[in-house]
């Protein structure tokens, strides 16, 4: 079971996603809940005030409104997760966007599961990159809220996105405290065999899964590549799930690299949270 949880309180955009669903998934897992706020501290200072006498007065400036930004955003959170009488800790930084994403994936390596806002790829803020950076860098599993997620989270339906590779193991494993509890659990996959192997296939996981007392039926569909994040969107809806589970594919957006072509699609369009793992 997940113990120790870290959420990462957006201090840029809308925070009740995060902290309703941190909240929730951390009262009914009996977990500590360790909430960290980072207000970003802009780069983009003027050459004009570089190089004026007055320039370590805009630096603290802009620090000063940065640490508002994160209090804001942890106030938010401590005011209700008071109301339960859970275990929690709250902290806030300034830093700038290099320096936070050290941070916070250093303190997310030392947590059972961290929990973050889906990105709004439409919008310019360093809370997108945050949430993206964790899936990476932080070596352990992330739940996705969506932006339009309100109120509280229980994972009782929960799907499988299983392509039997390594990334889809990974995301399997560290879900499994949440499969534990489940009511029911969808394995579904794209229908084509030639790409997984008969070791791997979902009929074999379905056995392994029976072994641990887990029931689980499969959903087979068939979708061509750029077809497949919609595809299992649809799967999600006709099986009434409430959480997914899928591997993060791609790599560090700091190391000039991409996400995934599904993994980004389905960051994109989120209707329900997903645990991802890389």
């Amino acid at each position: 079971m997940f113990k120790n949880m870290l959420a990462l309180i957006p201090s840029e955009r809308p925070v009740q996603p995060v902290v309703d669903g941190s909240i929730s998934l951390a009262a009914a897992c009996s977990a500590y809940i360790s909430a960290l706020a980072i207000g970003y501290e802009s780069t983009n200072i003027p050459i004009a005030a570089v190089v004026s006498p007055t320039t370590p007065m805009v630096f603290e400036e802009e620090r000063l409104r940065a640490m508002e930004r994160a209090e804001n955003a942890i106030n938010a959170f401590e005011s209700e997760v008071t109301k339960t009488g859970l275990a929690y800790t709250c902290r806030t930084i300034s830093a700038i966007p290099a320096n936070a994403i050290s941070f916070a994936a250093a303190a997310a390596r030392l947590h059972d599961l961290t929990i973050v806002s889906q990105p709004d790829f439409e919008r310019s803020t360093f809370d997108n990159d945050l949430s993206t950076e964790i899936l990476f860098q932080s070596g352990g599993p992330v739940l996705f809220m969506p932006y339009t997620f309100r109120g509280p989270l229980s994972p009782r339906r929960i799907g499988i996105c299983w392509d039997g590779s390594r990334l889809a193991s990974r995301a399997l494993r560290d879900a499994m405290p949440l499969l534990k509890n489940a009511e029911a659990i969808t394995i579904a996959t794209i229908d084509n065999s030639a790409t997984i192997s008969d070791e791997a296939s979902p009929e074999r996981l379905v056995q392994q899964l029976a072994r641990t007392a887990l029931s689980a039926k499969i959903v087979k569909v068939c979708a061509q590549h750029s077809e497949i994040q919609p595809t299992l969107l649809s799967v999600a809806a006709d099986q009434r799930l409430d959480l997914l589970v899928m591997g993060g594919y791609g790599h560090s957006r700091f190391q000039e690299r991409l996400l995934g072509g599904v993994t980004r699609e389905m960051l994109q369009c989120m209707p329900l949270p997903t645990l991802m793992s890389h």
